[in-house]
């Protein structure tokens, strides 16, 4: 039976990629973003595709989205929370709007429609799924002006693992963060750059740093999209996995800095133990 994928932020960069490669497949996909004129994909029929607007921070459009899904389809098999939200600035310069509104696409959006998304594959028949959070790898390792879309991604990756230790085996209801590194998409022509107007910061540029990262993008959203649906079928699914060589490089290091760390601290760590006959009351 061809799976149902439900993926958000489907009209560009790794979401639409990922969309055309489950049609591809041959699966069904629905396909959502805030203006359905933007999907647009080849091979469709309203037999394997349905476009969806999803306004991703309203829980009301979140439901109707999803109760589309399942009257088409049935079904929702797969889960791709991949719609977000860019966010690049100095810090102590960003507003709490903006602060807000990166927390409130980035990781409350996405809570909100996991939790529904949980809900329905519980009760489905026969029950189960996979729900996969597109974070980043700037949910494992900390990039420079890029504070608070770090700050999102991580709170999705410490909410997802704690959620997956919560599913009753019989559920079959499986997670996997897929943390991506740079790839050659729009999102840092799309992205909300502030420029800095504090002179205690003129030893960094947002803007510059941004062309910089863009530049030094390497993954091809195709073969990104190829991994990640093969991730979505597997058996048993990695709770979270690095996509691109980038990706790979600056975890391994984080790893490795991680391991000395906490050896060369580890006297410390180790200090804070109560004696064994010491009572606890």
């Amino acid at each position: 039976m061809p799976r149902v994928f439900f993926i958000t932020g489907a009209s560009s960069g790794l979401g639409r990629a990922y969309a055309q490669e489950v049609i591809n497949r041959g699966d069904f996909v629905v396909a959502t973003s805030r203006k359905v004129e933007s999907l647009q994909f080849t091979g469709t029929s309203t037999k394997n595709y349905l476009p969806v607007s999803l306004e991703i921070t309203d829980r009301a459009s979140i439901d109707a989205a999803l109760r589309a899904a399942v009257d088409a389809f049935g079904r929702i098999d797969v889960l791709v929370n991949n719609a977000g939200y860019g966010l690049m600035g100095i810090f102590e310069e960003l507003t709490d709007d903006e602060i807000n509104r990166e927390m409130a696409v980035n990781f409350f959006a996405t809570l909100h429609i996991t939790r529904a998304a949980i809900q329905l594959m519980r009760d489905q028949t026969p029950c189960g799924g996979v729900i996969q959070q597109i974070t980043s790898i700037t949910g494992q390792c900390g990039v420079s002006m890029m504070s608070l879309y770090c700050a999102s991604k991580w709170a999705v990756e410490g909410f997802t693992e704690s959620i997956a230790q919560e599913m009753n085996p019989a559920w079959n209801i499986k997670f996997t963060c897929i943390e991506p590194g740079g790839f050659r998409t729009n999102f840092f022509n799309s992205i909300s750059i502030q420029e800095s107007k504090t002179p205690a910061y003129a030893h960094i540029d947002p803007r510059e740093t941004a062309k910089a990262l863009e530049k030094a993008q390497r993954g091809d959203p195709s073969k990104g999209a190829n991994a990640m649906y093969e991730l979505a079928v597997m058996e048993e699914p990695p709770l979270r996995i690095v996509l691109g060589s980038d990706a790979l490089g600056h975890m391994l290091a984080k790893i490795e800095k991680y391991g000395a760390d906490l050896k060369k601290y580890g006297h410390i760590s180790t200090s804070t133990d109560a004696d064994e006959n010491e009572k606890w009351k």
